[in-house]
């Protein structure tokens, strides 16, 4: 057994894809992690409660998700990095709290063990909820692993980003990758990057709470800093001071929303496969990208020149990227659990260069490589 008082257990691990969350969150600096028992994210927490004292931080189990996803913002101004798990009906009752740390800017980390409604079957149907379950305008960056490796690795990510861009930061798990258990390498903690958030520069009596340079975070002191700030969900100017004004208002959240939008380069991630020479394309996000890959290989030994465009980013929309797939081939399908959700996105920007369709699949259970392929030949009559 490792020795689970250190950090990073760097190594070789068999690991099951809940704990790699926890070891991921470890290893970004997470030292404080507040939620409330749900399956399937409940390993999370269970093992989260083992971990943080012994590195430190602390573990809070509120009394319900509206508790601890407000925990959250609370122990990020204070300093820590905070993190709460759940599953897509907990997910539900945090997006108040959501709304509130986009709006106040806090850096905070959630990861969402996707279910179907009410049963631990295997679903993508939270896929628009992540991008539009909070109140006002905001962007949001999700993430999307597939493996127990990435959910690792994106869980670090998420820290960074959420630090870079004082911005909630999203993972979409999934109770087929949340439950299973597979090879984790984790690298020595020196090699891990770790961002942390901008501290001001400026005496505290110049200090203006909410101005930053463009397309980029402001600074955030810690409570306790000496600093007087209100971090509030309503309208606010450079000082934090509430006052309804139109441009106000505009400029706000122009820059909120801009801070994820204009650094799509830094944020959006995808992984290409046999993309070169491909026919077809295959789109797919998180867990079913393992099915979509091998039925892209199989459907190269049928002589149909099919790849997969897996998407490790799908808020903001990688759309740059989806758009120069869609200028290279003749087809692109979207593959996800759910009754066809991201597939409108994919359509919007693919559509106009290229025919699209979609492999959909909604009985609680991940497509199977066979029945993917069988879409690919039918794509390519």
């Amino acid at each position: 057994m490792p020795n689970t008082d250190k950090k990073v257990l760097s190594g070789t691990h068999f690991m099951l894809g809940n704990h790699a969350v926890v070891e991921g969150a470890l290893a970004a600096g997470c030292d404080f992690f507040a939620g409330y028992p749900i399956t399937p994210a409940n390993e999370i927490s269970q093992y989260m409660s083992q971990r943080m004292p012994k590195t430190g931080g602390v573990f809070f189990q509120g009394e319900d998700e509206l508790c601890s996803i407000y925990a959250l913002s609370g122990a990020s101004l204070a300093g820590a990095k905070a993190m709460t798990a759940t599953a897509s009906a907990g997910f539900n009752y945090m997006q108040e709290g959501i709304g509130y740390a986009v709006a106040s800017e806090i850096p905070i980390v959630m990861v969402d063990v996707m279910r179907c409604r009410g049963e631990n079957y295997a679903t993508q149907s939270d896929v628009m909820q992540f991008r539009w379950g909070a109140s006002g305008d905001h962007e949001h960056i999700v993430l999307a692993p597939s493996s127990v490796q990435e959910l690792f690795d994106f869980t670090v990510r998420a820290f960074n980003l959420a630090e870079k861009y004082r911005t909630p930061v999203m993972v979409m798990s999934e109770t087929t990758i949340a439950l299973m258990r597979e090879k984790l390498v984790i690298p020595p903690e020196d090699e891990i990057h770790i961002e942390r958030r901008k501290k001001p520069n400026v005496p505290k009596e110049e200090f203006l709470p909410f101005k930053a340079t463009d397309n980029q975070a402001p600074p955030l002191p810690d409570f306790g800093d000496g600093y007087r700030i209100l971090h509030s969900l309503n309208p606010h100017d450079e000082k934090g001071g509430i006052a309804w004004d139109p441009n106000v208002f505009e400029d706000l959240y122009h820059r909120i929303t801009n801070k994820v939008l204009a650094n799509y380069d830094d944020i959006v991630s995808v992984q290409e496969f046999l993309l070169d020479d491909a026919d077809i394309a295959l789109v797919a996000y998180g867990s079913v990208a393992r099915p979509a890959r091998q039925a892209a290989r199989l459907a190269r030994d049928k002589g149909i020149k099919a790849g997969v465009l897996k998407l490790d980013t799908i808020w903001p929309v990688p759309e740059r990227h989806l758009k120069t797939l869609s200028e290279k081939v003749r087809k692109v399908l979207t593959v996800e659990m759910n009754i066809g959700k991201y597939a409108n996105e994919v359509e919007r920007v693919c559509g106009p260069n290229c025919e699209t369709g979609r492999i959909l699949k909604n009985r609680g259970e991940i497509h199977t490589t066979t029945e993917i392929l069988s879409a690919i030949e039918e794509a390519a009559k």
